[in-house]
């Protein structure tokens, strides 16, 4: 991991083409210090982790426009918080907005302030094409190719999250900093959009690079999930455990990944005991929104093969309970509709339905709500009437919209609990038109 002093100050960003408006070389290196760890998914103790980076960055200049867009943006990405109802948040982004105005700042600065803006709003369509524009110029701004990345996964933009790095992917050669998290980035796009093969070969030139490198491993471990290599899928997570298990930002998911091969094999046990060794406590020490997401999925999963998973959604209902009236992304209400359904909270149910109704009637700029109506509530409706035992309703609801699921976000592997569940609703019909749809 680089250390403070070799990351890059006020001229090393000059020399790469994308100078930061602050005379501080010490607020230069604490953004390229906060920009590792994303890239990384991970918190490294040797720079104070990306909170203990944001917050000397602030003291450090407490007007760099591009320290605030940083820092506004990870939380928004997050996907945990909103300026709707978080208003710390909203003031910060306004800050950020004002703070702008009032400095001469390079055009790709400017993008990246309206891109984050946009994003606040809900508007990731919009925050994606800026970030193009920033990559159209500078196809070196990790920044911009992350927050994209991130945007157009949550979008369900397949094709777009291969291609935004396809476009800059020859302009990252060896000597910059992180190029080969490129490799993983791309490789990543290129699995979504079923180019297996080439997937898995970049993936495995950047842990050639950087076997720490957790997002690669995560590459590779949706490959074997898609091409249903189950044994194979568990070797890898195996012997390569050792590399990914420290990165704290993914490590959850990874192990989520290991658990799905365990499921697929009946081996149920087994993939409990991953859930309580390894996912559980991620939840509740991190309270982030892939854990979350992680956690409910995989009770979810379990419990439609007949798995009994005794108290366990107890356990996650404190933190989804607490995000029930968020609505930021379609992908999580659903998540966080399990955990309600599971623990058998109805109060919370119906305060999540009646709120995310509400948000679908006054949409705004906001693109998920807009989805909400076609796509979110029949979803969350299905997941009422699956839990009501109606299988039929859970088919009349889920088959009308079954290629449209794409669009709330998330990755194949993770929104295969909706074809999974239209799948066993199927299975359980009454009526005999709706049997024929399960062969």
């Amino acid at each position: 991991m680089a250390a403070l002093a070799q990351l890059r100050d006020c001229q090393a960003w000059r020399d790469a083409g994308l100078p930061l408006s602050t005379p501080s070389n010490e607020a230069c290196k604490l953004f390229d210090a906060t920009l590792t760890q994303y890239v990384k998914w991970t918190n490294d103790k040797n720079l104070g982790g990306i909170e203990g980076c944001l917050s000397k960055l602030r003291a450090a200049d407490p007007t760099f426009v591009m320290g605030q867009v940083i820092s506004n943006g990870l939380v928004l990405i997050g996907t945990g918080s909103s300026v709707r109802l978080d208003r710390e948040l909203d003031l910060a982004v306004k800050r950020m907005v004002e703070t702008a105005l009032t400095q001469l700042l390079t055009p790709r600065e400017q993008l990246h302030v309206s891109a984050v803006e946009a994003f606040a709003k809900g508007n990731f369509p919009k925050a994606c094409d800026l970030w193009e524009q920033i990559l159209r110029d500078h196809p070196t701004d990790m920044l911009a190719l992350k927050f994209s990345h991130d945007a157009y996964f949550y979008l369900g933009y397949q094709e777009q999250m291969r291609d935004s790095v396809a476009r800059v992917y020859p302009f990252w050669t060896p000597d910059i900093p992180l190029s080969s998290y490129v490799k993983g980035i791309y490789s990543f796009g290129l699995m979504e959009t079923n180019f297996y093969d080439r997937a898995e070969k970049l993936a495995k030139e950047a842990l050639s690079v950087e076997p720490t490198d957790a997002w690669s491993v995560h590459t590779i471990a949706h490959i074997h999930e898609m091409r249903a290599e189950v044994q194979a899928g568990m070797d890898f997570m195996q012997h390569s455990e050792a590399h990914w298990k420290d990165s704290d930002m993914l490590a959850c998911h990874n192990y989520w990944h290991w658990a799905l091969y365990l499921i697929e094999k009946g081996e149920y046990e087994a993939a409990l005991t991953i859930y309580d060794q390894h996912i559980l406590p991620s939840l509740r020490s991190s309270g982030a929104m892939l854990d979350v997401v992680d956690s409910c999925s995989m009770l979810y999963r379990l419990q439609m093969e007949g798995v009994s998973v005794g108290q366990r959604w107890q356990d996650i209902l404190p933190v989804t309970q607490r995000h029930s009236r968020d609505h930021i992304l379609l992908f999580n209400d659903a998540h966080f509709l399990m955990a309600s359904l599971g623990a058998r909270d109805p109060q919370t149910t119906q305060e999540l339905l009646t709120t995310l109704q509400d948000a679908s009637e006054s949409p705004g700029e906001n693109c998920q709500h807009l989805l909400a109506r076609d796509v979110g509530l029949p979803l969350c409706q299905a997941l009422v009437a699956a839990e009501e035992g109606n299988p039929d309703r859970v088919l009349e609801l889920l088959l009308p919209i079954r290629y449209r699921i794409v669009q709330i976000g998330g990755s194949n592997a993770q929104r295969d609990v909706f074809n999974q569940l239209l799948i066993h609703a199927a299975l359980n019909c009454t009526s005999r038109a709706h049997k024929n749809v399960a062969r």
